[in-house]
């Protein structure tokens, strides 16, 4: 059987007539901590208009961070309360989670959709000295299996003469570099001058990601391509 709502300061009768009925919460009530919590012992925080209700003990791991100084009362913060009493914190209280989960339990947990940098960005602010450390590893661990995805290197070798020569390099784009030009001599006569042939031996890198090699080339890839294909 669930036990009724219970206050131990009522809102006094005005003119007799109570202002409330029975189970209505009183005005000292409707902010009050969890029942059964020991006076003093919870906090609750407004970040960014979302409210948090947590321990003075977990705001107080690390005693030299914000929230410890906040808990403290520490004169040289300045910081407003709303009208439930909730100290006000102009901060993003999505990434604000992980910071308290972190102070309640001692573990990172980090959502999918939320990005490191965000929680990182927060724990310097709250000036959480081990959860800083703790993000910046992560963040190092994470950018070091990137860099180890292999490359791999596409080569073209495209025949052109003279003429085409200037065009093909200036078009070159989407990653294409020059990497080699080798002439083969004269092909034919144009008028009284000889028209030069060419190789021009062109690269590109294809990094791999969890979701397989590089999209579709472009129409400027596929052109380079195509003057490929005629060796």
């Amino acid at each position: 059987m669930a036990a009724e709502n219970h206050c131990d300061f009522p809102v006094p009768p005005i003119g007799g007539l109570s202002l409330g009925g029975p189970g209505a919460p009183c005005r000292r009530c409707s902010s009050a901590p969890p029942p059964g919590a020991v006076p003093g012992k919870w906090v609750r925080l407004n970040v960014g208009g979302t409210c948090f209700l947590t321990t003075r003990q977990t705001l107080c791991r690390d005693p030299k961070s914000f929230l410890f100084r906040l808990c403290q009362a520490d004169p040289d913060l300045d910081s407003d309360k709303d009208e439930t009493g909730a100290y006000l914190i102009d901060r993003d209280p999505t990434y604000f989670g992980p910071v308290l989960n972190y102070l309640r339990h001692g573990k990172l947990v980090i959502n999918k959709d939320l990005a490191e940098e965000g929680v990182l960005e927060e724990a310097e602010f709250y000036n959480i000295t081990s959860l800083i450390k703790l993000v910046k590893d992560k963040i190092r661990e994470r950018d070091s299996k990137i860099s180890q995805v292999p490359v791999k290197h596409v080569y073209r070798v495209l025949q052109c003469q003279e003429e085409e020569l200037t065009q093909m390099v200036s078009t070159m784009s989407d990653g294409w570099k020059f990497e080699q030009l080798v002439s083969i001599g004269s092909s034919y006569n144009y008028g009284n001058e000889d028209q030069a042939e060419f190789l021009c031996v062109v690269s590109k890198e294809l990094h791999n990601t969890p979701y397989g090699t590089t999209s579709e080339p472009s129409e400027k890839a596929k052109i380079l391509q195509e003057r490929g294909s005629r060796m």
